[in-house]
């Protein structure tokens, strides 16, 4: 590819700072690559050159392209490589040996753990990472952590364990990854003869990605570049998605008034898709407010309409894209990986999963993991199994420490020999010890028979549960509530709605095989086990199945974008402010820009979510394509508002409600539980239930 007039610009603007605004598919990476073989080219030595990026991949391939165009090396780094190198150097000054370790994120929990247990301070893990994101949040945000001031949001223990925690990293001569950026920004302000040094040595900066920076990052940038005024920031306002990890766009936004000399350049040529999908998507981004104005074009075909099909199920949604996929594949012989299918969360991928598996279509989950492979789904997984059989030692070591603590290695070891030798299944050999029997040598402690004695009588609970026609659905969610599960997995704070929504989805598909196999859990959990085992296969010639975050920077023949409904995508998450919102409207132009021949956009008119069936609206931003660019495959559908269903009636004591398994019963106490709204409901023959309200499936008698 030769450059075109604006990238050749770019290229040959040499002293002063600059800002190239590249579009999607814009070929920025070729641009910063030929920037610098030109710096080489004009007699600038390669030592005097930085370029900066997000991933050592990234870096890695920037660095082999300009080898391969100069043969010479370019210092190309990621920020936090960068900072390592610069506090190997320097860090002395700070009174640190150059010597230092580097904790990662283990080792900083870690670290953090012994000074809960120094301080006597309860050490639950959830309020190890809680305390582990405001260090890192102010850290991240350049707060000097000894002034008082900047703790306003920290109670007196976190400030007694700040303090510990960060005495103790410097009695180990250790620095937190978070310190990769803080120590050198505090560093330069410290010792303004160090920053003039650095900025001696590279008095030409280049930075890709520049709109996914975060304050620190864009501190060294400006830092850096203060003497010399040569920097080039190269990026995309547009495609800033990753405000969640502190990427600010204002930074990008901000970049004339941050360098008033600036030079903007804008590479609005697309050397990817069809001009129909980028008027598409120059319409959609237009409804942003804070962005510079681009309008991308391109000298390809003009290509097909873009596609919208409105199912009028997930499962209907579904099996659109996959026959789609498959036509393209086995007719027009496309690639299996030059398609993918994207979604908003990742809970989406199960219902493509289960049918791609059946039609034993190879795929992957890109940057992610399979639904059936994820924790949460094969810890559930390993509960039902137990109450299928005895003899699950594996379904047993996984669960018994998710339950409660106690069991170490060494213990499971033991109970697993036993098990095997005496030919005993590991419940019932469970039983036999916590009666002291005098037959085996393996001693349980108080607290461990205390534990054992209460999970067996769990796992019995489920039996007799299941034994009484309880649903799938329905059996799942006692599981939940009886080993009090949500509270093992929101030890990880960050991770607990994700978490969440993927065993919601599970109980949708046990709702959905009980519908359709008699409730039968030995058939349930055999088929699961195939499907799991099915599909091996990690290559690139497989499917792609990922969320819109992770498509950045990758492009496809064939891109289908599902679920496109209000509070899917957009996400009901941001909805709080017209910024957040604008981010989906970003998320969504990202993943429209990465097909190249054809775009489908599909959505679903009823989607069976989080335990009920939920009427869908249309997404916003299906609305801002203008109806030029699109062919609508479900014109006959009528598009519905969200309206209130059954599920959101209001219950109260005193209510006479319906099961469909325990018959009649009386609400006696209403509650907000661990999975929503919950009931205590008094059944015949005096029995009460605890029922969560949007899976039990109660019907309201008058």
């Amino acid at each position: 590819m030769n450059l075109n007039a604006k990238q050749l610009e770019a290229v040959n603007y040499i002293e002063g700072p600059l800002l190239v605004l590249a579009g999607a598919g814009a070929g920025k990476t070729r641009v910063v690559t030929k920037k610098i073989s030109k710096l080489v080219q004009i007699g600038i030595p390669s030592t005097d050159i930085l370029a900066l990026t997000f991933t050592n991949k990234a870096a890695d391939e920037m660095a082999f392209r300009v080898r391969k165009e100069i043969l010479q090396n370019v210092l190309t780094a990621t920020f936090h490589s960068l900072g390592v190198k610069i506090l190997r150097e320097s860090i002395y000054t700070l009174d640190y040996s150059s010597n230092f370790i580097i904790y990662d994120e283990e080792d900083s929990l870690k670290l953090l753990k012994e000074c809960f247990n120094l301080l006597k301070i309860k050490d639950e893990k959830s309020e190890l990472k809680k305390i582990k994101y405001k260090i890192s949040s102010l850290k991240n945000d350049l707060l000097e952590i000894e002034d008082p001031i900047n703790l306003f949001n920290f109670d007196k223990n976190e400030i007694s364990i700040l303090h510990l925690y960060q005495k103790s990293l410097k009695n180990c001569n250790a620095v937190d990854f978070d310190d990769l950026l803080y120590l050198p920004v505090k560093l330069f302000k410290k010792h303004p003869e160090i920053l003039e040094f650095y900025q001696k040595k590279w008095p030409f900066l280049l930075i890709d990605e520049y709109q996914d920076t975060n304050f620190a990052q864009y501190t060294i940038s400006k830092l850096l570049s203060l003497r010399s005024q040569n920097i080039c920031a190269v990026g995309d306002p547009d495609q800033s998605i990753y405000s969640w990890r502190g990427a600010k766009y204002q930074n990008i936004l901000n970049f004339d008034k941050d360098f008033p000399n600036a030079k903007i350049i804008l590479l609005e040529q697309n050397y990817r898709s069809t001009q129909t999908i980028l008027n598409a998507s120059n319409a959609v981004i237009k409804k942003n407010e804070n962005r510079y104005e681009k309008n991308l074009f391109s000298n390809l075909e003009k290509g097909e309409k873009i596609t919208i099909f409105i199912a009028e199920s997930d499962h209907l949604e579904a099996s659109f894209v996959v026959e789609k996929i498959l036509k393209y594949h086995r007719v027009k012989k496309i690639p299996l990986n030059e398609m993918v299918i994207f979604y908003r969360t990742n809970f989406q991928s199960r219902i493509f999963e289960d049918i791609l598996l059946s039609q034993k279509i190879p795929y992957i989950i890109y940057g992610g993991i399979s639904f059936y492979q994820r924790k949460e789904i094969k810890d559930i997984l390993a509960y039902l199994k137990l109450i299928v059989t005895d003899n699950d030692f594996l379904a047993f070591n996984r669960t018994i420490n998710t339950f409660k603590k106690g069991f170490g290695k060494a213990t499971l070891n033991k109970l697993f020999l036993l098990s095997e030798s005496k030919n005993i299944p590991i419940l019932q050999l469970l039983k036999l010890l916590i009666q002291n029997d005098p037959d085996h040598d393996i001693k349980l402690n108080i607290a461990q028979r205390d534990n054992v004695s209460l999970y067996l009588q769990n796992i019995e609970k489920l039996r007799n549960l299941y034994s009484e026609n309880l649903s799938l659905d329905e059996l799942i969610s006692e599981v939940i509530n009886i080993f009090d599960y949500f509270t093992h997995i929101k030890e990880d704070i960050e991770k607990f709605e994700d978490r969440k929504q993927n065993i919601d989805e599970f109980i949708t598909k046990a709702y959905e095989f009980a519908n359709e196999n008699q409730n039968d859990l030995k058939k349930f959990l055999e088929d699961l086990s195939l499907m799991s085992s099915t599909n091996k296969i990690e290559n690139e010639k497989a499917l792609k199945l990922m969320t819109l975050h992770n498509s950045k920077g990758l492009e496809f023949e064939i891109v289908f974008i599902v679920g496109l409904e209000e509070d899917l995508f957009p996400h009901i998450n941001s909805k709080n402010s017209m910024e957040e919102l604008e981010e989906e409207r970003r998320l969504f132009y990202v993943g429209m820009t990465r097909a190249k021949k054809k775009l489908y956009l599909a959505a679903s008119e009823y989607r069976f979510l989080f335990g009920a069936t939920k009427i869908s609206t249309p997404s916003r931003f299906l609305k801002e394509i203008p109806e030029i660019y699109l062919e609508n495959l479900s014109e006959n559908i009528t598009y519905h508002e969200i309206e209130k269903n059954e599920e959101n009636l209001k219950f109260y004591p005193g209510l006479k409600v319906e099961h469909k398994t325990f018959g009649n019963g009386i609400v006696q106490k209403v509650y907000e539980g661990s999975l929503g709204e919950t009931l205590d409901v008094l059944f015949e023959k005096n029995i009460t239930r605890s029922l969560v309200t949007k899976y039990a499936k109660l019907k309201i008698l008058n």
